[in-house]
C-alpha cells in the first residue's frame, strides 16, 4: 500500500499523463467518436477537468469543515450541458495543472491523520480525505486507457 506521500506524488503527475495521452492530436481526432456510444476524446478530458474541480471542493471542504455532505453528480449531464465541444483542450489541460498545483500545497501541508478527516456522500455513506484523493488520483490513468483505445480506433500509435 502506497503512503499518503506517493498518494499525493501520484495526484501531480496526472495532468502530464493526460497532456501525453492527448499530444499530437488534431482537433479532429479530439472531437472524433471512433468508438459508438462514447464519447470523443475532448469530452473524456473535459470529464476529468470539471470532476477534478468536484473533487478538489470535496477535498477542501473535509479539510475545513466538520463531516460535509456531497451529493451525487451526473456525468452525462455535466456533458450535455458544459459545452464539452466548444472547451479549448490547451486551457482545459492548463486548469487541471493549477488545480492540482494548489491542491498538492494543500494537501502536503496536511499531517497524516488528516487524511482520516471525513465527509457524507448521501450515497455512499461515509467517505475520508484519503479516499477522495485515491478516486481523483486513479482517474485519469482510468480514462487515458480509454483515450487510448480510441486512439488506437482511429489508427494512432499509443502515447509514449
Amino acid at each position: 500500500m502506497s503512503t499518503i506521500r506517493d498518494l499525493i506524488e501520484r495526484y501531480k503527475q496526472g495532468p502530464e499523463l493526460l497532456r501525453q495521452a492527448v499530444a499530437g492530436m488534431t482537433p479532429e481526432q479530439l472531437d472524433a467518436r471512433p468508438i459508438p456510444g462514447r464519447w470523443s476524446t475532448r469530452e473524456v478530458v473535459c470529464h476529468i477537468v470539471d470532476f477534478d474541480q468536484l473533487y478538489a471542493d470535496r477535498m477542501k471542504r473535509v479539510i475545513a469543515e466538520n463531516e460535509p455532505s456531497f451529493s451525487p453528480s451526473e456525468p452525462d449531464a455535466f456533458a450535455a450541458h458544459l459545452a464539452y465541444s466548444k472547451r479549448d483542450l490547451t486551457k482545459e489541460l492548463e486548469l487541471l495543472t493549477l488545480l492540482r498545483e494548489q491542491m498538492a500545497v494543500i494537501l502536503e501541508s496536511l499531517p497524516d491523520e488528516a487524511f482520516q478527516r471525513v465527509g457524507r456522500h448521501v450515497v455512499r455513506g461515509l467517505v475520508t480525505l484519503q479516499e477522495l484523493l485515491q478516486a481523483i488520483t486513479d482517474h485519469i490513468p482510468h480514462h487515458v486507457s480509454f483515450i487510448e483505445e480510441k486512439k488506437a480506433a482511429l489508427g494512432l500509435h499509443p502515447a509514449k
